[in-house]
């Protein structure tokens, strides 16, 4: 059995130092399972029109803005249901050392 956990993902810093970003427009919905660096958003910042990819690949659990509303980076904009692969390092860290 594997077990899951809720990663959000934040809006990043699009370069040359602009703060926040219009979302245009989701490519996904709650629910829909993504691959990684599947194309989730449309958003626009003072410069340009910009893709976002997902950084996970993993079943959308939650969209936080609806398209129109101007967000901050690193402000949550959508939360993703992951595998958590959190203990395969220790697991074969723990191997390597000091019996």
């Amino acid at each position: 059995m594997s077990a899951t956990m809720i990663k959000e993902f934040r809006l990043p810093d699009l370069g040359e130092g602009l703060t926040e970003s219009e979302i245009l427009s989701w490519k996904v919905a709650v629910g829909d399972t993504v691959s990684l660096n599947q194309v989730i958003a449309e958003v626009e910042t003072a410069k340009a029109v910009v893709e976002l990819p997902s950084p996970f690949a993993g079943v959308v659990t939650a969209l936080h803005e609806q398209p129109g509303t101007v967000v901050e980076v690193g402000k949550p904009i959508v939360s993703f249901e992951v595998a958590d692969d959190g203990g395969a390092s220790p697991s074969v860290a723990a191997p390597a050392g000091v019996a």
